[in-house]
Formats: structure tokens, C-alpha cells, sequence
């Protein structure tokens, strides 16, 4: 999450270099949360200038730009996925995004973390990338930028095609088991933080790692730089 942190900073500053009309006096921890919040509704009252980052189709009176705005993927009641920042100026084959809780759960350490949103974060994972090239991570509490829950939607690096068997917690057929299976796997490593990456295995099952480090930086094309 460094280099989504450090281009996000980099947004917000240039908000404010370019004197725009928004102004907003928010920890660099809460954006993906203000966003959540603030810019899915276009409908919402004085939501042009209440949203950090207004979607394209909200008729604000100047189009956003790339790292200015929210691109909507997929929206339900409990889930939203959105493009993740990294994507801009990238080509158009690479893909990153995030699939995030539309109330506030803070990560993978948060007792209310939804049980369903990895098979919504599949969901919109396969209509963009081959399910064997995907991976979806939840980054450890201790190497994010952001205190919202937000699962990566990315594709595995080329070598992490296969991942050592140290990493493995367990396989499933069920995503709705991915946190029971990870914190099992965790206190069985004697992990009191960690991330977790959920990847396609043979004969349509799932396979779970979990690491202390970030899975985001170990496995995954994180970034097109």
C-alpha cells in the first residue's frame, strides 16, 4: 500500500497547489473511507464539493481527472468496488482494484469484517482478469496506509504463480470461509497480524495464504511502474 499511499498524498496535494475549490482536513488513514461515505451517491446533498473524488458521471461542473475521481466497478448495498489509483496512467491491460465495506471496518483485525465480501471481490475480479492470474489481498495492520477494509483486486506476479507451502493456511470451496480459515492458519503460525491473499487452486477450490508481511508487495502486480 506505500506506493497508493504516496500517489494519493500526491493528489491531495496537487488539490490544493492548484487552489481548488475542495478542501478537506482528513488524516491520510481516512480517505478510502471518506470516499466510501462521501462519493458513491451522486444523488447526496452538495455532493460535488462534500466528495474528495467525484465519480465521472456525477455532473460536477469539471470532469475529474484520473487520480480526482471514483470509478465505480460494481455496487450492492454492503459492497462497493472501485478502481484503485494505481491504475492511472497505466496501460489499459493492467488492472488493480479494491473492494471495500460501505460502512466503516477497519481491517483484517476488525471483528465485524464481512464474511461475504471475498466472493464479491471474486465476482468482480473475473469479469477483468483470467482466474488463474487473480489474486485478492488484504494487506496486515501494520503494513497499510488505510483504515478502511479494502481487498486488493490484482494479478499474481509471474514467479508467485505457485506460492510455497509455508504460506498456505488451507484450501476451501466457499469464500465466505476465508477469515475463519486465516485466523486458524495465523494462531497456528503464532501470528498476531497478518495478511491474507486468496488465489484459484485445482479442481475449483481455493487456495488461502496468509504472511506477516504484505501479500500486496510479496505476489502481486501491484503497480505498472
Amino acid at each position: 500500500m506505500n506506493t497508493f499511499l504516496r500517489a494519493l498524498a500526491a493528489w491531495i496535494l496537487a488539490i490544493c497547489v492548484d487552489g481548488g475549490a475542495l478542501a478537506f482536513d482528513l488524516p491520510k488513514s481516512g480517505v478510502l473511507l471518506d470516499i466510501v461515505s462521501k462519493c458513491l451517491d451522486t444523488s447526496a446533498a452538495n455532493y460535488c464539493t462534500a466528495c474528495m473524488a467525484p465519480r465521472a458521471d456525477a455532473n460536477c461542473q469539471v470532469a475529474p481527472q484520473c487520480t480526482k475521481s471514483t470509478e465505480v466497478w460494481s455496487l450492492t448495498d454492503h459492497f462497493v468496488a472501485m478502481r484503485d489509483i494505481k491504475m492511472c496512467g497505466c496501460p489499459a491491460d493492467f488492472v488493480h482494484g479494491l473492494a471495500l465495506p460501505r460502512y466503516p471496518v477497519t481491517g483484517v483485525e476488525d471483528p465485524k469484517r464481512p464474511a461475504g465480501i471475498w466472493k464479491f471481490a471474486w465476482d468482480v475480479a473475473i469479469s477483468r482478469m483470467a482466474p488463474q492470474s487473480i489474486a485478492l489481498v488484504v494487506n496486515p495492520q501494520f503494513r497499510r496506509s488505510q483504515n478502511q477494509l479494502h481487498i486488493h483486486l490484482l494479478r499474481l506476479k509471474t514467479e508467485a504463480q505457485t506460492i510455497s507451502n509455508d504460506y498456505l493456511a488451507a484450501y476451501v470451496d466457499n469464500l465466505d470461509e476465508v477469515w475463519l480459515v486465516a485466523d486458524k492458519g495465523a494462531r497456528n503460525q503464532g501470528l498476531s497480524d497478518y495478511g491474507v491473499l486468496v488465489k484459484k487452486a485445482d479442481g475449483g477450490k481455493f487456495a488461502i495464504y496468509i504472511s506477516s508481511e504484505s501479500p500486496e508487495s510479496l505476489f502481486t502486480q501491484a503497480s505498472c511502474r
